[in-house]
């Protein structure tokens, strides 16, 4: 099947996408000799990967990157695709559990704590009752060494996992997730940061009026200000003026709807 178009947004390549096209996406499983990888991309991906090469090259190689954050979203709209909405990775996990029961999918969960992954593995079985978790991994916070990225390649392998949901947080889920789409042909890897602590019932989610206003960065920093308050600081300010030198461009008839990628899922 073909997969939705790209629309550069300040140098990375965003899918002007769905809900309802990315389960459609996942209705279809990958044939090449490689994994369908997916990320959900938000202001702080498309900034770091202005800098960071690995992380760039990652972002530009998914067969899916989807507006996570509301900016995104905006951005999308003015740049050609009037109608975009937000495909968010915590929501499209809960509707592509139970989408999956029925046609059988099979799911390994790889991030985050054991703790929370055996919380996420409960919130999963009464979200999509019968829903087969054929393996979890909580991986030690440090990069792996190469006999413990083969390991756990192995078991996801041996598993048998169609769709492999990754929960590292930014930037090293999307590094991982392009790391070894080239040993897991057949599978679907799906960056979803912060969907395992929320599914958990570790992180709330924002209120629905407060995500439709693109203020859950606000949301978010009163949970954890330590950590993000530098994050919002630098990449919000940076995100606003190369968005705005962008559609300037535009204006200008330099830039405009220009789809990066087409191809085979």
């Amino acid at each position: 099947m073909n997969l939705p178009d790209k629309v550069d947004v300040v140098g990375t390549g965003i899918s002007a996408t769905s809900y309802a096209e990315v389960l459609e996406v996942l209705d279809h499983p990958p044939t090449g000799p490689a994994a369908r990888t997916i990320a959900f991309c938000n202001v702080h991906s498309v900034i770091e990967a202005r800098d960071d090469d690995e992380l760039r090259v990652a972002l530009q190689t998914c067969d899916l990157a989807t507006p996570d954050g509301m900016p995104l979203v905006w951005a999308l709209r003015r740049l050609g695709v009037p109608d975009q909405q937000r495909v968010y990775g915590p929501d499209l996990m809960e509707y592509a559990l139970p989408h999956g029961v029925p046609r059988g999918w099979t799911h390994y969960f790889y991030g985050s704590t054991p703790e929370t992954l055996q919380r996420l593995t409960a919130a999963a079985e009464r979200m999509a009752p019968g829903i087969n978790v054929v393996g979890t991994h909580s991986p030690p916070f440090r990069p792996l060494t190469d006999d413990e990225l083969d390991a756990v390649v192995a078991d996801i392998d041996a598993s048998g996992a169609q769709l492999v949901w990754v929960g590292l947080g930014m930037p090293k889920q999307e590094k991982f997730i392009h790391q070894v789409r080239d040993r897991l042909p057949g599978r679907t890897l799906l960056a979803v940061g912060a969907a395992f602590a929320m599914h958990a019932g570790d992180l709330a989610q924002a209120p629905d009026w407060i995500q439709k206003r693109g203020l859950e960065w606000a949301y978010r920093l009163v949970q954890e200000p330590g950590r993000l308050w530098r994050r919002y600081a630098q990449t919000n300010p940076r995100f606003v003026l190369l968005m705005a030198r962008q559609l300037l461009r535009r204006g200008f008839g330099r830039a405009g709807r220009t789809p990066t990628r087409r191809g085979p899922a």
